[in-house]
């Protein structure tokens, strides 16, 4: 994509656009997004308080998700029927192939998520971005036994060339643009499509928890509140709803009973899809 005002799609908006319907008439598509990333202990974390190598404390913090946070998020999940769609840094797949092991036996679906959250798209040469983007999903593929259709940027970040290189790789949607709660095609360039799908930043637990100091109350307060808007809008027309997580936060011992209480609460309705983002994605091209 070259640089530009605006987005590759033209500007829609939602009260103008044709019935979306979902599957057996449902009024919201409903995925859940756990983001599982690898950190390296040699590397500077994003997040450090320090700046300096190794940065233990900040370290450890997120290791925590991976060694027990991932493992709640199952059983929650397990309870409600829930198939995650996991943003995956593709390292979990070298150092903790247990998790993916245990994904698979559960039907997850894995996006692309970079190799580590250690380093982003931004942060790349020209030259190394579209080298990074296919060893990401080349090792998921390998690991997992799926390709994955789906991709997140690392902190949601692009540079102007990523969507050509994740359509070159034959990703078909992605999350970084958070601009819309249906998903719709933006066309590049060379003629190739890739679809947005409604992710979100506002029912995300990093800005929930680390920015806006919410209680684990009020994230699922929030979860629930935004269901509701959004189930009395797909009366009308179909909407999309992410709750994107990050084991590390939610995953903690005083955390997962808020998201099991808002999970309880939106599966409790009627008309309600619980899918996966590359079903979201097939269930709207098929209205196109």
């Amino acid at each position: 994509m070259k640089p530009r005002p605006y987005g590759p799609f033209d500007y829609s908006p939602i009260v103008t656009r044709k019935k979306l319907e979902w599957p057996n008439g449902a009024r919201v598509a409903f995925w859940v997004i756990p983001n599982i990333e690898f950190f390296s202990l040699a590397d500077r974390i994003p997040a450090s308080t320090t700046g300096k190598m190794p940065d233990i404390p900040t370290w450890a913090v997120r290791d925590y998700g991976n060694r027990v946070g991932v493992f709640r998020f199952m059983d929650v999940f397990d309870k409600h029927g829930i198939r995650a769609t996991v943003a995956l840094n593709s390292d979990i797949c070298i150092h903790h192939p247990m998790i993916i092991a245990e994904g698979n036996k559960r039907q997850w679906e894995w996006m692309g998520h970079n190799k580590t959250n250690s380093k982003r798209l931004i942060d790349m040469t020209e030259d190394e971005e579209p080298k990074a983007i296919k060893e990401a999903l080349d090792t998921i593929a390998r690991v997992a036994g799926k390709r994955p259709k789906g991709w997140l940027g690392s902190g949601l970040q692009e540079t102007w060339n990523t969507l050509d290189h994740l359509a070159d790789e034959g990703v078909e949607y992605v999350c970084d643009w958070v601009n819309d709660d249906q998903p719709y095609q933006m066309t590049l360039e060379s003629g190739k499509k890739i679809f947005s799908i409604p992710y979100s930043q506002d029912i995300n637990d990093i800005p929930a928890f680390e920015r806006q100091h919410r209680t684990a109350e009020e994230f699922r307060d929030m979860i629930c509140r935004q269901f509701d808007t959004l189930y009395a809008e797909g009366a009308q027309s179909g909407r999309a709803m992410s709750i994107c997580l990050h084991p590390y936060l939610t995953g903690r011992a005083y955390r997962i009973h808020a998201l099991d209480q808002a999970l309880a609460y939106i599966c409790g309705h009627k008309d309600v899809w619980l899918a996966t983002g590359s079903e979201i994605i097939a269930a709207y091209k098929a209205q196109l």
